[in-house]
């Protein structure tokens, strides 16, 4: 199923909140960024599996999502 509404890359695929990607925050305002938070953490394929496919591989995982997700299963 395919929507007529732009994806947006700044935001999280799994809750819609924004994701604070340090990529997407320098393509956005051409300012450079420091290391996204992301590139140093490590995402359970568990959780990878739930971002629908038409958002695979163009936004991050807010941290938000991440803790949430490692509290679940620790749980």
């Amino acid at each position: 199923m395919s929507l007529d509404v732009p994806f947006d890359a700044t935001r999280c695929p799994l809750c819609g909140a924004d994701n604070r990607c340090a990529m997407e925050i320098e393509r956005a305002t051409g300012q450079p960024q420091a290391p996204c938070w992301c590139v140093s953490a490590s995402f359970d394929p568990a959780l990878l599996d739930r971002i629908p496919d038409e958002a695979r591989g163009k936004a991050c995982v807010c941290s938000a999502c991440v803790a949430r997700f490692a509290a679940e299963t620790r749980a």
